[in-house]
């Protein structure tokens, strides 16, 4: 008798491998240390649980079919430990999904102070979306009863199957948009000055809705400072929690008078409530966030144009340097690169576009394929493209799944959960939710967490579909949840029919029908990465050559000045690196932009080692030692020559009309020799 201990540890290896991966994820989006438990435990829940479908899927193919052949074997598992995997994946999932991330989201975005006011609120925010849920899911039950009749498996069928084709229309629309887009951004940035075009021209958009996200965020601010200004209608509590608000605040002074000159007082009611006070919280928070947003943005736009602009600079000497990216302390691998200036220019000049052209070319074929296989799979499964890379032809062992099937299967899901996720980034009908690095709003992400969720069951489905009914039925999964998804006729014409609507989605990328779309009713259903006309690519070029330079332009240079905006009050407020100021280097042009460095460098502190942290220790003793003042005397001019002041601009030059240079023809204050 055959044993899986070889199986079980190669699993097990896996697992750990995909946790070590979420993790990274995770550190790279939010700061670990500073997150707490109760956001971070479900976030992590939220997306290790369906990167590990994309193994458990494989081993339950091998493992309901496996061959008695051990050369030819794949990794498969008992089939009872498969089915509590599924049960667990499964349930918890959908736990996550529609009850536990939702709660999470509006508990982090709703405002209050105390933690039973952010409860209640969150359960008031997710109880109408769940009541209409309900409403429907009621109507179901209904069909389901009239047309099966009263049965034990009749409420748990009506509920895995709606959740099913209500997380399979999101992922058919994104999935069909990622597998056109995927491959054609990879082609057009093979043209390194094409890419450079498209990147300035993106600039005068993203420049708007940074100045409009300050704007917005500076108009609340004010009138947080006109809440601090009153002394009637605020109790004790009320002008705590005004304070704890402020404390997020370093507008300067004078800002915020000339921005409260423009600010209606009006908007302020006469007596202050905690409703009212929640509300301006959540605006702040999300007002603050929504500038992070935007100035991580800019900040890659500006790197992407320095960095595709240096590649086409280096065509005439062959010699490729980028330069310090940051003017902060770098890591170890950060200082080591085995590259020379000739071999960095090889590789970014030469071989990245190859080797993106190459992958393009790969992908389009992938895509094509499992097009073709969403639409031929129920007319003629046999000319399914994907079933001839995952199951076994042999005439001893046909239908059954070996290891390097296993492994196709494995890299088919990965690249349509790819191509479903990578399409948020560009479809814009999710508000201001986004994924920022090291300063992601914890509602944006649970928002997202809870999305990876709800899509990857319903792909992962659709992907065995793929396979044969011999096959596909045979498994773990569809005795789990595809039974009861064909429980019903509706269910099973709905598996059968939705997925060809892939061309929908497919068809409108392809032929450009959103741009045509934002021609009649203009309004941007995704974003493209089409360059703009010639005045666009003129006017965000002249941005950038200006913002790389440290001038700015319509109030840029005030906001580069300008101290940063500290992080929002939130339920875990220590998640938010403060200094992530909008400022430009006045270097030369091929300096990378530094806005986010300090940011950056913040949030890599925590987690630098010992002897890092005894450097910058030292290193900051000696920066902060205050010199003598009989030091700071040694450069002043004496009282009997001028200088009973210091030696500082104004006694230097613009009183050089009196005293001893008022004796030898001084020079006036506009700068005029007088004879």
């Amino acid at each position: 008798m055959s044993t899986s201990v070889g199986s079980d540890v190669f699993a097990f290896v896996a697992i750990l491998l995909l946790a070590l991966l979420v993790l990274s994820l995770l550190r790279h989006f939010l700061p670990l240390r500073s997150t707490p438990a109760y956001v971070l435990v479900p976030i992590f829940l939220a997306l290790f649980i369906p990167v590990s479908i994309i193994l458990l899927l494989p081993i339950d193919l091998a493992s309901s079919l496996r061959t008695e052949d051990e050369a030819t074997r794949g990794v498969w598992l008992p089939e009872r430990l498969i089915l509590v995997a599924w049960r667990i994946t499964y349930w918890l999932t959908f736990g996550l999904t529609w009850f536990i991330l939702p709660l999470l989201g509006e508990y982090i975005d709703s405002g209050y102070r105390t933690p039973r006011d952010r409860f209640v609120y969150s359960l008031r925010s997710n109880g109408r979306y769940q009541l209409i849920v309900i409403g429907c899911a009621i109507g179901g039950l209904v069909y389901v009863f009239l047309q099966n009749g009263l049965q034990g498996t009749s409420v748990k069928a009506l509920v895995m199957a709606l959740a099913y084709c209500w997380g399979l229309i999101f992922a058919i629309y994104l999935m069909g948009h990622g597998l056109v887009a995927i491959p054609r951004r990879l082609y057009r940035n093979a043209n390194i000055s094409a890419r450079l075009r498209m990147i300035q021209s993106q600039a005068p958009a993203v420049d708007e809705k940074l100045t409009d996200s300050i704007t917005a965020l500076e108009e609340l601010e004010s009138q947080l400072t006109q809440l601090r200004q009153r002394k009637n209608g605020i109790s004790r509590d009320h002008y705590e929690w005004i304070e704890e608000l402020s404390d997020g605040s370093s507008l300067p002074e004078s800002r915020l008078l000339s921005t409260s000159s423009h600010t209606s007082k009006a908007v302020i009611p006469a007596v202050i409530t905690d409703r009212y006070l929640a509300e301006l919280s959540r605006k702040l928070n999300r007002a603050r966030h929504k500038r992070l947003r935007f100035i991580d943005t800019w900040d890659r736009l500006l790197q992407d144009a320095v960095d595709t602009q240096a590649i086409l600079d280096a065509s005439s000497s062959k010699r490729l340097d980028f330069g310090s990216p940051s003017p902060y302390p770098s890591s170890f691998f950060e200082r080591f690169s085995v590259l020379t200036p000739h071999t960095r220019y090889l590789l970014h000049y030469h071989i990245l576009p190859t080797l993106r052209i190459f992958l393009a070319a790969i992908l389009a074929l992938a895509s094509l394929a499992i097009i073709w296989s969403e639409i031929i799979k129920y007319i003629a499964p046999r000319l399914s493209i994907i079933r001839f890379t995952v199951v076994s032809h042999s005439s001893s062992d046909d239908g059954k799944v070996h290891f390097a099937g296993q492994i196709m299967a494995s890299l088919w899901m990965c690249y349509m959960c790819t191509a479903a996720l990578a399409s948020f980034s560009d479809v814009k009908v999710w508000g201001n939710r986004a994924l920022v690095k090291r300063n992601t709003y914890g509602e944006s992400a649970t928002w997202y967490a809870g999305q990876v969720a709800k899509l990857t069951v319903p792909l992962a489905y659709n992907f065995l579909t793929f396979l044969p009914p011999d096959t596909h039925r045979e498994t773990t999964f569809y005795k789990f949840l595809g039974q009861l998804i064909n429980l019903t006729p509706l269910g099973k014409g709905f598996d059968f029919f939705f997925p060809i609507l892939v061309l929908v989605p497919v068809s409108a990328t392809l032929f450009n029908l959103y741009g045509r779309v934002k021609g009649v009713f203009r309004f941007d259903f995704v974003e493209e990465d089409e360059a703009g006309g010639s005045a666009a690519w003129r006017e965000g070029r002249a941005l950038i050559e200006r913002e790389i330079n440290g001038s700015g332009r319509l109030g840029l240079s005030d906001r580069n000045t300008g101290p940063s905006y500290p992080p929002p009050a939130t339920p875990y407020q220590d998640n938010i690196i403060p200094n992530a100021s909008r400022q430009t280097p006045a270097s030369s042009t091929l300096q990378p932009p530094t806005r986010l460095a300090a940011a950056t460098a913040a949030a890599e502190a925590e987690d630098e080692n010992f002897f890092q942290g005894f450097a910058h220790r030292v290193r900051n003793t000696f920066d902060t030692i205050e010199r003598p003042e009989w030091v700071n005397d040694l450069g002043k001019r004496p009282k009997w020559m001028g200088g009973p002041e210091g030696n500082n601009e104004s006694s230097g030059r613009a009183d050089s009309g009196r005293g001893l240079g008022r004796w030898f023809g001084g020079r006036p204050e506009d700068g005029r020799v007088r004879l």
